[in-house]
């Protein structure tokens, strides 16, 4: 009986394999392509905190697989004064450096939107961020040059409309809502 019964299941078998094979070639040729690579970019806020002495700042971080080159991406970027000074406070330009966060300090802080971006987008964002780090001399200024500027930049390259309200330059959490606020199209919600 169970030979017969193992007859019957090969010849099914043998009658439904021509009907079959297409889409098991189908199924098998989308199993084996690989996932999309994309990197994303996530906006982040610090609210500052006296007692560990750290200012109010913004910073983007970069995760992901770049599509043309497999190469991991996993970086943190904000722009800030080398020192906390009374020429930073009042304004001054003073000397700059490239602020990179820890990674265990990275969910204590307001992730306000994330962008998907292409192989392309993030390179150009990561010269924009080379171009910052390398400019000479005095380049931070409280007012002009902040790490909301450099954000914004950031957020402009990567196709965003930004605005520097004067009364948000020194609370990235307000201007990252602002920014939230004028596209939409992020889906994103205010952070409390």
């Amino acid at each position: 009986m169970a030979n017969l019964i193992l007859l019957r299941l090969g010849d099914l078998t043998r009658q439904l394999a021509p009907a079959l094979a297409p889409a098991l070639a189908l199924a098998a040729a989308v199993l084996a392509t690989p996932a999309a690579a994309e990197v994303e970019a996530h906006f982040h806020s610090f609210n500052g905190s006296v007692l560990f002495g750290r200012y109010p700042h913004t910073f983007v971080v970069f995760e992901g697989t770049l599509d043309d080159t497999g190469e991991q991406v996993d970086e943190n970027w904000g722009f800030s004064a080398r020192s906390s000074s009374l020429a930073a406070l009042r304004g001054q330009a003073v000397e700059h450096m490239m602020l990179t966060e820890k990674p265990e300090q990275i969910p204590r802080t307001n992730r306000h939107f994330t962008l998907t971006l292409s192989d392309e987008q993030y390179r150009l964002l990561k010269r924009e961020i080379i171009a910052w780090r390398d400019q000479p001399g005095k380049y931070y200024d409280l007012d002009t040059r902040n790490c909301i500027h450099f954000v914004g930049r950031l957020a402009e390259l990567a196709g965003l409309r930004v605005e520097f309200p004067q009364n948000m330059l020194r609370r990235p959490k307000a201007w990252l809502n602002h920014i939230t606020a004028l596209n939409p199209q992020l889906g994103a919600q205010a952070v409390d």
